[in-house]
C-alpha cells in the first residue's frame, strides 16, 4: 500500500462532504462538510483551504449512479466537481461509484442513535468516508488504484 493521505469527496447540492485517511492508509474519518457555493471553483477554493495541511495522493469523488449503472441528475454535478478538483490538485482525482453510501451514512446514523434531523449536518462526512474505505479496501485487495479517472467518466 502506497503511503500517503487521500481524500474522499461526497458531492450534494447544498453540503459536500469530506473525509481523509492518514498517512498508511488505513483509516478513514470525515474532515468536515464544506457549503456548496454558486460556482464549482469557489467550492474546490474551500475543498484546498480545509486540506491544506495535508499532502494529498489522491482525490476520490462519489459518482452517483443509478441502481443499474445509468447516470442520474446528480452524476453530471459530481464529473463537473471532479473535473474542478483536477485542477485544484496536483494529486490525481479518481470517480468511486457510490451507489447506497448514502444509505450506508444514514443506517450508520441511526445505529448510533441520531435521527435524521440530528445527522443532516454530518451525513455527507459519513458519506464520504465510506467513499473513502471503499477505495482504500480496494487498493489493499487489488494494489490498484480505485476507481475510475475522471477522463474515463466524461
Amino acid at each position: 500500500m502506497r503511503q500517503g493521505r487521500r481524500l474522499a469527496v461526497d458531492v450534494g447540492k447544498v453540503r459536500v462532504g469530506l473525509a481523509v485517511s492518514d498517512f498508511h492508509g488505513i483509516l478513514a474519518s470525515g474532515l468536515t462538510n464544506i457549503q456548496r457555493q454558486s460556482s464549482d471553483d469557489d467550492t474546490c477554493a474551500l475543498i484546498r483551504v480545509a486540506t491544506d495541511d495535508f499532502e494529498i495522493i489522491e482525490v476520490y469523488v462519489g459518482l452517483p449512479l443509478s441502481m443499474s449503472g445509468e447516470h442520474t441528475a446528480s452524476t453530471q454535478d459530481a464529473i463537473d466537481l471532479a473535473v474542478c478538483l483536477s485542477k485544484a490538485f496536483e494529486a490525481p482525482v479518481r470517480m468511486i461509484d457510490e451507489r447506497l453510501t448514502t444509505v450506508s451514512a444514514a443506517a450508520a446514523l441511526r445505529s448510533s442513535g441520531k435521527n435524521s434531523k440530528q445527522g443532516r449536518s454530518v451525513i455527507d462526512q459519513v458519506a464520504a468516508t465510506i467513499i473513502l474505505e471503499q477505495a482504500l479496501s480496494e487498493e489493499r485487495q487489488t494494489g490498484k488504484l480505485a476507481g475510475l479517472e475522471v477522463a474515463d467518466v466524461l
